[in-house]
């Protein structure tokens, strides 16, 4: 969320940050929460005035009584209660002018870094040469991943389907270990080799903490949730919900930052907008695994943390040997809570194309100040908002996509990456079951 004080300082500079992601309405935007914000401050003003005349009519009060001054101290009851009733009227509407400022601002996108390049949209994106591992498989006629799993026996959206309608999907055997066998594969290198914490979290959370990170309130109908009534709990999409909820609320101890966590969990989008999209295969569930990453860092190191992240993501491609570019996501492409963010997209044989299997997000200090997390450095001074960092380390569904179609065998085996096989009793590979 955005600091008012910020826009209020400098207008134009908020504006050409929408601007730069494609709001054409930044300016009249930019004027609507201004008026709000001084709205808000004229009602305190006269708050403030109104309780320091109460406050001084209490004591003249006293002192009229003294004086046995009955008229005046009538009358300056008489005041006080009329003060009182306009304090009381005046801090509803505190609270209502507060609210719709704050939901006004809930509801406007981060601001893009700089050096984000501007576009309207992914034919904008750049990629990182120096990022790019690998060159695209050449096989002949390969298969899609669906394809694959199906005719191994250990993939059955059908019977998916049955059970819990479209985007679902049963592993089985072999195809369910790889499933183990890569979280935990993920998990030891983000613990080990780049000191994450492993977390195991909640996978249902409370509306603040879908606030704190963004999901709401702009994107509730992509979201899954327990029961309709005013405190529902909400399916993760993401860990990065609980991850970088775990701060929430807290000022933070510089000595404690970066903080890093991992973790492997289940995840539910009820993917609104994406009729037709990936209708068939595991690219775009309803529920999936997913290898989670999460930073909290200072400002003067969120960029530096961004790129550690992504060095984490990469490093798990790196080691399947799989064939894999990143990209700076243009303006126009960017997450709402992002104002920078790398796409990693492997190469998918059997799709002929490049599919992203990572986002690794820099939010600054947006998440922060809607979780109202705060540091503070050795002198116990605090200083501000937290940077807040995500990403996929890696998405376990489009992992073993990406492994299906590019170590499919001739005779519809699938070869297992070196790395993992420790983690799947040594077999080497997958066959029909």
């Amino acid at each position: 969320m955005h600091d008012i004080k910020a826009i209020r300082e400098d207008r134009d500079a908020f504006v050409r940050g929408l601007t730069r992601r494609g709001m054409t309405n930044a300016g009249a935007l930019a004027d609507d929460l201004l008026a709000k914000d001084k709205g808000l401050r004229e009602l305190l003003t006269r708050l403030q005035t109104d309780q320091a005349r109460r406050n001084d009519a209490s004591k003249l009060i006293g002192q009229a009584k003294q004086k046995k001054d009955e008229i005046q101290a009538k009358a300056l009851m008489e005041e006080v209660a009329g003060l009182k009733d306009a304090i009381q009227r005046g801090e509803a509407e505190q609270r209502e002018r507060e609210e719709a400022l704050t939901q006004a601002l809930a509801a406007v996108p981060n601001i893009p870094a700089d050096d984000v390049p501007d576009g309207a949209g992914e034919s904008a994106n750049v990629p990182l040469a120096a990022r790019a591992f690998g060159k695209p498989t050449g096989l002949n006629n390969p298969k899609q991943h669906f394809e694959i799993g199906e005719a191994l026996g250990q993939m059955d959206f059908e019977r998916a389907a049955k059970v819990s309608g479209a985007r679902f999907v049963y592993l089985k055997a072999d195809l369910a270990r790889l499933e183990r066998a890569l979280a935990a594969f993920m998990l030891d290198t983000h613990t080990q080799k780049f000191g994450y914490t492993e977390v195991s979290p909640p996978v249902l959370v409370r509306s603040p903490a879908m606030f704190g990170t963004g999901q709401l309130p702009k994107f509730e109908e992509e979201l899954f949730r327990t029961v309709a009534d005013s405190d529902p709990l909400w399916l993760i999409p993401t860990a990065e919900v609980p991850l970088t909820n775990y701060v929430a609320g807290e000022i933070l101890n510089q000595a404690e930052l970066p903080m890093r966590m991992t973790a492997f969990t289940p995840c539910f989008r009820a993917e609104a907008g994406a009729a037709g999209k990936d209708t068939r295969g595991m690219i775009r569930m309803h529920q999936f695994s997913k290898v989670e990453l999460v930073s909290i860092t200072t400002p003067e190191h969120s960029p530096s943390e961004h790129e550690r992240m992504t060095d984490a993501a990469q490093e798990i491609l790196k080691q399947l040997d799989l064939a894999h570019r990143v990209m700076t996501l243009c303006t126009g492409d960017m997450g709402f809570s992002a104002e920078k963010t790398y796409d990693i997209e492997v190469w998918l044989p059997g799709q002929n194309a490049w599919r992203e299997i990572s986002s690794c997000s820099n939010c600054g200090a947006f998440q922060a100040r809607r979780m109202n997390s705060r540091y503070r450095n050795a002198d116990g001074k605090v200083k501000g908002a937290v940077h807040t960092l995500n990403g996929s380390g890696l998405a376990v569904g489009r992992t073993m996509v990406a492994i299906l179609e590019n170590y499919q065998q001739s005779d519809g085996s699938v070869a297992i990456p070196s790395v993992l096989q420790p983690y799947m009793g040594g077999k080497s590979k997958i066959s029909k079951s």
